[in-house]
């Protein structure tokens, strides 16, 4: 395993962080805590979660992820041995069940306070805001279209300062960003800029793929000159980049097939480059699931893949992906996809 250091941070974090989304709906406890064995074992020390998993949300399993965790802390002692990141879960139809204050100060604190206690630790190591409060463009929106936002008003500083509060109490050591854009990247920045007292974010957990490199537009420059690093997610777009749904299948058991609404990267497009990935993977004697995050893993501005599984098969082909090492043949071969078919999963 390979490490690299968060800007403006002293944690080092492993290239792979372990994803966590789907442990208390598709995983079950045990299966959660299997993974967290494992994936240690291999060197992983950065692991992901949200307040808000597992999704699909359900009301009744509300914040189930992180009690998996904590209970595997409890059970392992191995809470120093992982680098915890977690996120406030934004205003929207599907948070409901979670609170409507957004990330004003007594939800933030609220949230924090909560996901300690489910976590059994007292602090978290990088703690984010899942989404913009704001109308803007994310979770699949390709475009950005400006709407007058009735509800939202600029809360920027004040959100720094109730972060740079807890992160004072020792609560939460470091802040990030998730689902953001250009703007809202470099308006957080720029104001714990001017306003130096504010703590900075230091990462921004983006979507990022062979099917979707739309961070690499604006973004990336940012990440680059600003010196906040990207977290991509989906590096297998929910895992259309394993190649298993190529040719109309729809594997027992995996996430478009149980949740077909989950389609972001089933177009006809994504799935003609799928097919054009796949067949230049088995030209090189790779792996279609190791390739694609291989090529993730090689950006400049990424600092650790978040990758997900279901199963330990996954995960043991997904964390090898550090091993690989691809050939100017195969980069050049992925470039001449990616300019035929640019993007097709917003």
């Amino acid at each position: 395993m390979k490490y690299k250091t968060l800007p403006h941070t002293d944690l080092e974090v492993s290239e792979i962080c372990l994803g966590t989304m789907t442990w208390g709906r598709q995983n079950n406890e045990a299966e959660g805590h299997q993974q967290m064995d494992y994936a240690l074992e291999k060197g992983v020390n950065f692991f992901d979660t949200a307040e808000m998993y597992p999704v699909p949300t359900k009301a009744e399993l509300y914040a189930e992820t992180e009690r998996i965790i904590g209970s595997w802390f409890k059970k392992t002692g191995n809470r120093d041995k992982v680098i915890l990141a977690s996120k406030i879960a934004g205003k929207s139809d599907m948070t409901k069940h979670i609170r409507t204050t957004g990330f004003q100060k007594e939800g933030l604190i609220k949230a924090v306070e909560d996901s300690l206690q489910r976590l059994q630790t007292d602090s978290i190591d990088l703690y984010q805001l899942h989404w913009p409060e704001r109308q803007t463009n994310y979770f699949g929106k390709r475009g950005y279209e400006h709407k007058i936002d009735d509800y939202w008003k600029d809360n920027i500083h004040q959100v720094l300062e109730t972060l740079r509060d807890l992160v004072a109490t020792g609560k939460i050591k470091h802040i990030g960003l998730s689902n953001e854009t250009p703007w809202g990247a470099m308006r957080f920045l720029e104001e714990s800029k001017v306003h130096r007292a504010l703590p900075r974010m230091v990462t921004i957990q983006n979507p990022y793929s062979l099917l979707n490199r739309t961070f690499e537009v604006g973004l990336a420059e940012i990440s680059m000159r600003e010196d906040i690093a990207l977290l991509p997610y989906s590096p297998l777009g929910f895992g259309v980049l394993s190649g298993k749904y190529l040719g109309g299948l729809k594997p027992a058991n995996a996430r478009i097939t149980m949740f077909p609404n989950y389609d972001r990267y089933s177009s006809i497009p994504a799935e003609q480059a799928t097919q054009k990935y796949y067949d230049l993977a088995q030209t090189h004697g790779l792996s279609l699931p190791q390739m694609a995050l291989a090529y993730v893993n090689s950006r400049p501005f990424v600092k650790s893949t978040i990758i997900g599984a279901t199963n330990m098969d996954q995960l043991k082909e997904n964390i090898g992906s550090v091993n690989v090492k691809l050939t100017d043949e195969v980069l050049i071969g992925i470039e001449e996809i990616h300019k035929s078919i640019p993007n097709p999963a917003p």
